[in-house]
Parts: C-alpha cells; sequence; structure tokens
C-alpha cells in the first residue's frame, strides 16, 4: 500500500509499505477513504522528531470502510463505514469505565510514562503506524471505530476522528457561563470549531484570535468577534477592556507549543532537533520548554475566578508558569487529550444536513495522497489560504 512515512524534519515522503494484516482478535483493517492532517502532526513536521524513526507513518484522523475483522470483533463487518478515533482504547479498563479513553490502561505507554497509545504519533505514545495510508490495522476495534452511515460526504463525519470532539471537550472544560464570553486563542481547526462550538452551547458572546486573515475571516463569517494580534500591543489588556474590564469568564488555548512570538522557546525547540535522538530525548523529557506566548496571555486575560481550558498540545516540563498570579486570581485550569468516545453520541445529532457546527465550511483543500508532503509545507507556512487539508489515499 501507500502511505506517508517520516523521514526527518520537514521531510515527509509517500512511499510504498507492507499491508496491514489482522494481528490481535480485535484488530480490524479499514480502507482510508479521506485521512485529515492535524495541526499536531506539524509539531511532528518540526519538533518532535527525536521521538520518530524513519518509516514511522504518520496521520491519526482517519475514516473508511472497514475490509475485514478479527474473531474478537461483533459489532463492526466488512463494508461499515467508519471513523477512527486518533487515540486508541479497549473501553472496558477501569479508565475506561469512567470514560477517560485517553487514560485507557489497556493501551498505556508505561514504558514512556504516557497515556493511552495513539495512531501515528511517536514512540511516545506506541509507535502505532497510523492513518495517512489507504489501509489501517486497527486495535481494539470492538470499541474504537465509530459507525456512521452510509450516506454523505466524508467531511461530515470525518472531524469525529479527533478535532470535532477535541473542541468540544475543550468548551466543556471551559465551562463559560451561559450568556458568558469565551475567548479562543488560535483559529486553526481546533479553534475554529471551539469558537463555533462555544456559540452552539450557550455562549453569548465568542472572540477568536489569530493572526492569518483566511483564519479571521472564516471564523468571522461563523458569528465570532475576531482579533488580529499582530494588530494589538497588550493582547490581555484588550480582551480585558473588552469584556467589562473584567475579562472572558473562559479562555481556550488551542494553539500549544509553537506558539507565534517566542524566540527563545524556538530557538531551545530548534537546538534539541539538531541533536542526536539519545541525547535529544532525555533532554525533551526532563528539560524541555514549549513556547508559551498564548498559554500566558490566556492565563493573564481570564476573568478573576474564570477558567482556562487547554487543548493545544504542550511537551515541556520546566515551563515558567505565573503560579502567584494563577493563585491569587483563583484560575482554574483544565486540559487533556481528548477522550474521543466520551463525546461523539453529543455530536453525532449536531452533524445534519442543517450543520449546526459548520462542518462544511472547514476544509480548504482536498488533496491525493500522493501529494501530502506539499501539503504539510503549505499547511505549515500557512500558504493559499490552507486552513484544514484532507487527503484522500
Amino acid at each position: 500500500m501507500r502511505a506517508l512515512t517520516w523521514h526527518g524534519k520537514r521531510d515527509v515522503r509517500v512511499e510504498e509499505v507492507p499491508d496491514p494484516r489482522i494481528e490481535d482478535p480485535t484488530d480490524a483493517i479499514v480502507r482510508i477513504t479521506s485521512t485529515a492532517i492535524c495541526g499536531s502532526d506539524l509539531h511532528l513536521y518540526e519538533v518532535l522528531g527525536p521521538y520518530l524513526k524513519p518509516g514511522d507513518i504518520l496521520g491519526h484522523e482517519p475514516m473508511g470502510i472497514v475490509e475485514e475483522v478479527g474473531p474478537g470483533v461483533t459489532r463492526l463487518k466488512p463494508g461499515d463505514r467508519v471513523v477512527v478515533p486518533f487515540n486508541i482504547a479497549c473501553g472496558s479498563c477501569w479508565m475506561c469505565q469512567r470514560q477517560l479513553y485517553a487514560q485507557c490502561e489497556t493501551t498505556q505507554v508505561t514504558a514512556e510514562g504516557k497515556g493511552a497509545a495513539l495512531f501515528g504519533y511517536t514512540s511516545l505514545y506506541g509507535a502505532v503506524p497510523g492513518g495517512q495510508a489507504q489501509l489501517l490495522r486497527v486495535p481494539h476495534a470492538e470499541f474504537g471505530p465509530i459507525k456512521v452511515p452510509a450516506d454523505g460526504p466524508d467531511e461530515r463525519w470525518l472531524y469525529l476522528s479527533d478535532i470535532l470532539p477535541t473542541a468540544w471537550q475543550a468548551v466543556k472544560y471551559a465551562d463559560t457561563p451561559r450568556g458568558g464570553t469565551l475567548a479562543v486563542f488560535g483559529l486553526g481547526p481546533v479553534g475554529q470549531f471551539c469558537a463555533r462550538i462555544g456559540r452552539h452551547l450557550g455562549a453569548e458572546r465568542v472572540i477568536g484570535l489569530d493572526v492569518v486573515p483566511e483564519r479571521l475571516e472564516m471564523a468571522r463569517r461563523h458569528g465570532v468577534e475576531v482579533l488580529d494580534i499582530s494588530q494589538l500591543d497588550d493582547v490581555p489588556g484588550t480582551l480585558i477592556d473588552l469584556v467589562d474590564g473584567r475579562g472572558p469568564d473562559a479562555v481556550i488555548d488551542a494553539v500549544g507549543m509553537e506558539s507565534h512570538g517566542a524566540p527563545l522557546g524556538k530557538m531551545a525547540q530548534a537546538a534539541a532537533g539538531l541533536l542526536p535522538d539519545k541525547i535529544a530525548q532525555p533532554m525533551i523529557d526532563k528539560v524541555g520548554v514549549d513556547r508559551l506566548v498564548a498559554l500566558k496571555a490566556a492565563l493573564k486575560a481570564v476573568r478573576r475566578g474564570g477558567t482556562v481550558s487547554i487543548s493545544g498540545v504542550y511537551g515541556g516540563e520546566v515551563d515558567p508558569l505565573p503560579l502567584m498570579e494563577m493563585f491569587d486570581r483563583g484560575i482554574q485550569v483544565r486540559m487533556g487529550q481528548c477522550h474521543v468516545r466520551r463525546w461523539t453520541d453529543e455530536i453525532i445529532p449536531l452533524l445534519t444536513d442543517d450543520d449546526p457546527l459548520g462542518v462544511a465550511d472547514l476544509r480548504t483543500h482536498r488533496l491525493p495522497l500522493e501529494e501530502a508532503p506539499q501539503a504539510y509545507e503549505m499547511f505549515q507556512k500557512k500558504q493559499d489560504g490552507c486552513v484544514k487539508v484532507v487527503l484522500a489515499p
């Protein structure tokens, strides 16, 4: 089969690789019809290379048609159309019984001290081959894959794999009071959905912040107030002034470890990426740093007693945060990998012809899998109005 493989910093290639096969009774093989590039994939493209090896298959936002199932899979059959969540969960362990699927104890990568295994996301999360490929082996298929109707374009359902439930969880964690104000830092795909979901779930006012004109315009189309942070001298101060002199009730950080405007953090990440993996891995694990401009702005902008919800991926171990200010102002912080299956039953009824979350207005580029290397570069450099890329294997 053809698959997108990692070969180094900003070096991904579509190559011929062996077809996956059933290895365990609860496996399924899915023929991929659509697979998206996630903002988190760009971290692999740029800063998390020490945890990858050449030939690793990337991608964790796939959907397709079931080709084959193991003898332990009874809820799926060949021909079913499914979306595959990015985290791999058994559905029955202690954590899964509490709907903490991103912490599944059956697939936890205990050797690395991490939670549930993820598709296509480094040795830290199990080095499981990803979904930017023609075929995907899906472990624990008796629980994980989400069956969806046979009709409708893939993009109606595809985002259930990650970014739609990730945004839903971020908004739930933000806990904006009905009639309150939610601010969203970062209007990439997750941030776009956070803003729309925030309005759908009752926030009277949603303010989105970014620097990319196409992202700002997309959010504006969906009733979001937008701020171009490149035009602001004091982002937290502006938000506080805009919202009753107090600040938003809740703020979502949908940016993560590669925030703009953090030259020292960028330099440290780049330096770690130049080291041999055996040296870089322990350095990142023990003294890794993130670019914290967006997170610190979120913490300073939220009102006293408000909540900061973090959906952007962070990887630092020694990140400095203004804890005295956070404590004094009574800020609540919630974060973590999305527990995809916890939220999908709530979301699926909204993926209707009425499309209240605007899932039909997110994908800006649909390209063949063979063009994935160019798509990664375009997405990272924010070229050609790129907001979301969907690949067709």
